[in-house]
């Protein structure tokens, strides 16, 4: 996240109102929960007027941000923060809480001291806490708050059976103590030998060896820090600049401080970003800026409520939350493995394979994210979620392979369609036309690839529902196959009838062409005959009229002889010649 860009600037997160009341910035839970990296939260507490935000703005490397404050008046109310990128750590964020100074008199609560002094302890990892001067007993009176922490914060829900004081698990998720000592004045020594800073807090922070009464409760603050903050360190500060520069300490440049001041601050700077961890809560659960969001939002309404804040609870209720968006991060996990299979796998164990690696990623990204889940209820609770979502992908998997295989046998199945439509097949002979086109389509279907695992179910399917179509045209084809028989049986008689016919006709045309031959020829040899009796009938007729002629002329000279016994005689022959002469023509008229 770049938180840099997020926070150019400090926001409040909790408020102390005028009333007394806490209220959380919703606009700063809105930039935790954007946060998805581990938090180290620095807080800074200690008595107004101290300086303590010119060291949060030193550790957010600006010299402005925090305001400093330069009267008598507090500027910090309630708990600002301010969170940038880690200087060293690029898979850390710096969370920088200021508080409002303790002790503050303008306050209309004094008790919300104690309630900002816990929030700041229940909510950082380091706890940075600045006072003025020396570590003497009026700088441990004014951190009586520590001493009344098993007031307000318990660590569990019950009392311990075995009576074991809750408040000895501090330890456990209490933040590390840093004291900053501000304006310090005396030399690091203790019996005339120079000792380190952490000597000198560490000397302070030990219990005399009075033994009455009244000494142990002057003690307890020491005892407390001892007992349950696990780590102490200690930095003391020289005054920054003269009395007069304070007020406009932020706007002096470095070579303009007191180059100890300088030096020291560089130190406490580079202490936090290289020995500051990663905010955690009871269990070693690490906290990042959504936890941290739901942490406030806890707390303060558990303060405001009324009741004393209880580790047990709070650590029960982040588990609920963020193992709940465990589960769904789980999911989202395995859904968006999931959907990178291409859909419809060719086989059911291409499906099983990416289902199994997409839930055993599914099931790392859960055990990420969840924490203390009892009884592993959110466990089962996403191990049925992957089931159900497992199931879902595979009636995807089964519509998308049926619908392309639908759309398929449409496409290629459209022209046995088409020709049935036209009664193609309505004929004898067409069941063996219909099975061929349809083998033949079937090939062509199963020739396609990616199909899926509904490839045989939806042609058994369609195949199926044609099924009586084409038990109909195998009737038709068989009733018309009968049919067919009868008619070739009728068609064979027709054709014979029409053969013999033809026969008939031919033969008759045959005779009729033969009696038209004989016809003419007999034609032809009446006109041959003819005309030979003709012309023999003639010869004869030109023989008999030369005879007559002869005879003529015989009768002429017989006359002139006056032959009369003959001239009779020659006229008997002459009337026989006529006679015959005119039978000759009457029978050629006949001809």
């Amino acid at each position: 996240m770049a938180t840099k860009e997020i926070m150019p600037t400090p926001l409040c997160l909790i408020e102390n109102s005028t009333n007394g009341q806490l209220v959380v910035n919703q606009k700063a839970l809105e930039i935790l929960s954007g946060i998805s990296q581990p938090v180290v939260v620095v807080t800074i507490v200690g008595p107004y007027r101290t300086g303590k935000s010119y060291l949060m703005n030193k550790l957010a490397g600006q010299k402005k941000g925090f305001s400093l404050g330069s009267t008598v008046r507090s500027h910090t109310k309630g708990i600002w923060m301010w969170c940038v990128p880690h200087s060293t750590k690029k898979d850390l964020t710096l969370v920088l809480l200021d508080t409002e100074g303790l002790g503050d008199v303008e306050k209309g609560n004094p008790k919300n001291d104690t309630w900002i002094f816990v929030l700041a302890v229940l909510l950082s990892s380091t706890l940075v806490y600045n006072s003025m001067g020396t570590i003497n007993q009026q700088a441990m009176d004014q951190l009586h708050y520590v001493s009344e922490l098993t007031e307000h914060i318990r660590t569990r829900a019950s009392p311990n059976l075995d009576g074991v004081d809750g408040s000895a698990e501090f330890v456990s998720f209490f933040p590390d103590f840093v004291w900053t000592v501000r304006d310090f004045t005396l030399e690091l020594k203790l019996d005339g030998y120079p000792i380190t800073e952490d000597q000198y807090l560490e000397n302070a922070l030990q219990r005399k060896r009075e033994t009455e009464e009244k000494t142990e409760v002057l003690h307890l603050p020491q005892s407390c820090i001892v007992k349950y903050f696990p780590t102490k360190k200690c930095f003391v500060f020289p005054q920054p600049t003269t009395r007069k520069n304070l007020p406009k300490l932020e706007e002096l440049q470095e070579n303009e401080l007191e180059p100890e001041f300088v030096e020291q601050a560089e130190h406490f700077s580079s202490y936090i970003f290289q020995n500051a961890k990663a905010k955690t809560i009871q269990g070693g659960v690490v906290i990042n800026g959504t936890r941290l969001k739901i942490l406030v939002e806890n707390y303060v309404e558990v303060i405001s409520s009324g009741n004393v804040p209880c580790m047990e609870n709070v650590v029960l209720a982040l588990a609920e939350i963020e193992n709940s968006a465990a589960v769904q991060k789980a999911i989202a996990c395995y859904e968006k493995l999931m959907r990178q299979l291409k859909l419809p796998t060719n086989n059911l164990q291409e499906l099983l394979n990416c289902d199994a690696d997409s839930t055993m990623e599914a099931i790392e990204v859960f055990r990420q994210f969840s924490f203390k889940d009892e009884g592993q209820r959110f466990q089962k609770e996403l191990g049925k979620e992957l089931l159900e979502r497992k199931e879902e992908f595979y009636e995807k998997n089964e519509k998308m392979s049926a619908d392309h295989c639908w759309a398929l046998i449409q496409d290629i199945f459209q022209p046995l369609e088409e020709e049935t439509k036209k009664g193609t097949f309505s004929k004898s002979g067409g069941y063996k036309l219909f099975v061929e086109m349809k083998q033949k389509l079937k090939k062509k279907y199963n020739e396609e690839s990616n199909k899926g695992l509904q490839a045989e179910e939806i042609l058994l399917k369609y195949l199926q529902s044609k099924e009586d179509i084409e038990e109909t045209i195998f009737q038709t084809d068989m009733s018309l196959l009968e049919k067919e028989k009868e008619i070739a049986v009728e068609r064979a008689k027709a054709e014979a009838v029409e053969q013999a016919d033809k026969q008939l006709q031919e033969l008759q045309e045959l005779n009729r062409q033969m009696l038209e031959q004989m016809e003419k020829s007999h034609q032809e040899h009446v006109k041959q005959l003819t005309q030979k009796m003709k012309e023999e009938r003639q010869q004869m007729m030109a023989e008999q009229e030369e005879t007559l002629n002869l005879k003529l002329k015989d009768q002429e000279k017989l006359i002139q002889k006056e032959f009369q016994n003959e001239r009779k005689q020659l006229e008997d022959q002459i009337q026989s010649l006529q006679e015959q002469v005119d039978s000759s023509r009457k029978s050629c008229v006949i001809l």
